[in-house]
């Protein structure tokens, strides 16, 4: 996911949003049946439990990584996550849904601990990802973006679970 083109939410705003995503994920999952957890809207589209799994993964070694780099180097060149070849070669379908929501919550809080500490001079550090300039705050937007997706996406799948 590139920098974002929506505007930039404030960095309190966005630690709240970035807070509330781990019990959201955790009590949709919290209240779905095993069927559900399986349930895959699309060939292309990740179960409630694929969810929890890219969400975990994407946090730990894409996020973090890239916080701590932008805050430990001088412009360093940031990867990209291919959350759908991640997810393929580790077998999302067969994880647990419940530790893997889990271990986001613990990735989440690691990060927010490190995002809560941040000073403004922090926050404009800067780094490469996808051929373009981007500081620190563009990273925790483009998390919270990614949040944002999802939070719909999960939505939608807890919708069609209560659908008749």
């Amino acid at each position: 996911m590139g920098a974002p083109e929506s505007p930039r939410i404030g960095i309190d705003e966005a630690i709240e949003h970035l807070g509330s995503m781990p019990a959201f994920v955790a009590a949709a999952i919290e209240a779905a049946s095993p069927e559900d957890l399986a349930f895959r809207p699309g060939d292309d589209e990740f179960s409630l439990g694929e969810q929890a799994c890219h969400l975990r993964d994407l946090e730990r070694e894409g996020y973090l990584v890239r916080v701590r780099r932008i805050l430990a180097e001088k412009t360093p060149m940031l990867e990209t996550f291919d959350g759908t070849a991640v997810a393929k070669s580790r077998d999302y379908a067969s994880q647990n849904a419940r530790a893997a929501a889990r271990d986001f919550a613990a990735a989440r809080r690691e990060l927010l601990e490190i995002v809560g500490n941040l000073r403004e001079e922090d926050l404009a550090r800067d780094a490469t990802f996808e051929g373009k300039r981007i500081t620190l705050a563009d990273v925790i937007a483009m998390v919270a973006e990614h949040d944002r997706g999802h939070r719909e996406e999960i939505e939608a799948l807890v919708d069609a679970f209560e659908s008749p």
